[in-house]
């Protein structure tokens, strides 16, 4: 399905149920995986490589001149970029089927050193995207272009140190072509993100920090959209962005909804057939 500013909302949960196929398929398909935040970001990425971001697929431009990029920080989450990369024309659809394997270019964290249309940098070792991103905005107000730079990080990869740094220097250098965006789904590895290492008040801290600030669910397209649109409003206007998107793990399977167990655990056999069952799509079909 092409990208287009027209597409609509009923396609893109059509797209989205597929890339959802696609993940479940993809981790069973290997028993190795991150298959919990990959389903709660899949309505993002869809939005953004199918309506929101302007972007050339073919041929693929590592620079990405005049284009917008979007750089996954929490890279463990690889299979919904892969699906929503292929599923957008960057590379054939059928090597999904290669996730994980041996000689694969879909490694389990993205790496550029594959070669892989899409993928701009290495990512997964946590804290570093925010960091990447900025200095990606700022050569682009450097050169000119007026295109804008998406990141998607994880809530509990806010522990890190180095996120709270880069929040300072965007800020500071009014890197106001920026979106930073915050899965918000409460849960990583260990636990509850709350007892692990509670984050407090986001929203009050990125202000403090300078940032324009909004906050969405993230799972529901009707509210998804229009904070994205909003957040892109907001660019330009001497600040950074930040769009708080509210998630739930493993959205869209009903078993994989509840705590964090299904953050790196790939179904079973019965466990695949039945997220199957409630991921029903008409027209685009798995490779």
């Amino acid at each position: 399905m092409p990208q287009t500013a027209e597409i609509a909302t009923a396609d893109l949960k059509e797209v989205a149920a597929q890339v959802r196929r696609d993940i479940v398929r993809m981790v069973h398909a290997v028993n190795s995986g991150h298959p919990g935040g990959s389903l709660g970001c899949t309505d993002l990425l869809v939005a953004l490589y199918f309506k929101v971001m302007k972007h050339t697929p073919q041929p693929f431009n590592m620079d990405g001149t005049g284009e917008d990029l979007f750089f996954l920080s929490n890279g463990h989450i690889s299979a919904t970029l892969y699906s929503v990369l292929a599923r957008s024309g960057y590379f054939p659809v059928s090597e999904l089927a290669t996730f994980r394997k041996l000689n694969s270019r879909l490694q389990g964290h993205p790496t550029t050193h594959e070669g892989l249309p899409g993928i701009r940098v290495a990512s997964g070792s946590l804290g570093q995207g925010l960091s990447v991103a900025c200095g990606a905005a700022q050569a682009k107000k450097l050169n000119g272009d007026d295109r804008r730079v998406f990141v998607l990080m994880g809530d509990g990869e806010l522990q890190e140190g180095q996120n709270w740094e880069a929040l300072l220097y965007a800020a500071h250098h009014k890197i106001d072509n920026l979106i930073g965006i915050i899965d918000r789904n409460g849960q990583q590895i260990d636990g509850p993100t709350a007892e692990i290492g509670g984050l407090g008040d986001l929203r009050a801290k990125f202000e403090a920090f300078g940032w324009h600030v909004l906050q969405a669910d993230g799972n529901d397209f009707a509210t998804l959209l229009p904070a994205l649109e909003a957040a892109q409003a907001a660019t330009g206007q001497g600040k950074p962005v930040m769009f708080i998107m509210d998630t739930r793990m493993g959205y869209g399977v009903d078993f994989m909804m509840e705590g964090h167990k299904w953050h790196g655990v790939a179904p079973n056999d019965a466990q695949l057939a039945t997220a199957l069952e409630q991921l029903v799509v008409g027209t685009v079909g798995d490779y």
